[in-house]
């Protein structure tokens, strides 16, 4: 995976926004460690300085670490273990974020089965692209606003 310049030919990571994003994805990495995850790869700043931070995959995340009650927005992975199907929909409805799910599956009765199930805006099957920055979309947990062509509501999920 070549990290740079976004603008060099081949990059595929670019630096983060800012190092303030720097320090939450190193707060972030060592809060799971702390909770008893193990960083499987990356899990430091690049070679390459500034706001520029290694891919990072951690494994044996628990669902009460940072990296799972805040948006990381930086190049981290966390791995969390699952029971079973509705183990893994009850965790992921029961967070903070609606905007977009995403998991992979080649049984095309739980691809139903869990996307149906999941409570957020968009749901990604077997991909990690679901939509562009130019088209608008919108999230689904709380009070959030849905975008619906060109049209903005504002609405409490469950109440119509």
């Amino acid at each position: 995976m070549k990290i740079g310049d976004g603008t060099e030919q081949g990059v595929v990571q670019g630096p983060l926004i800012n190092m303030e994003a720097i320090d939450k994805i190193e707060r972030h990495i060592a809060d799971a460690v702390k909770r008893g995850a193990k960083v499987v790869t990356g899990g430091k700043r690049h070679a390459l300085g500034r706001s520029f931070f290694e891919p990072t995959v951690l494994a044996d995340v628990r669902p009460d670490s940072l990296v799972s009650q805040e948006e990381t927005f930086g190049p981290l992975a966390p791995v969390i273990r699952f029971k079973d199907e509705a183990d893994v929909i009850a965790m992921c409805n029961t967070s903070p974020f609606g905007l977009a799910s995403y998991f992979y599956s080649r049984d095309l009765g739980r691809v139903w089965r869990v996307a149906e199930a999941l409570e957020s805006g968009m749901v990604g099957v077997n991909t990690g692209v679901i939509t562009t920055e130019v088209a608008p979309f919108g999230g689904a947990t709380g009070l959030h606003l849905a975008f619906l062509s060109d049209t903005v509501q504002l609405r409490r999920m469950g109440s119509g």
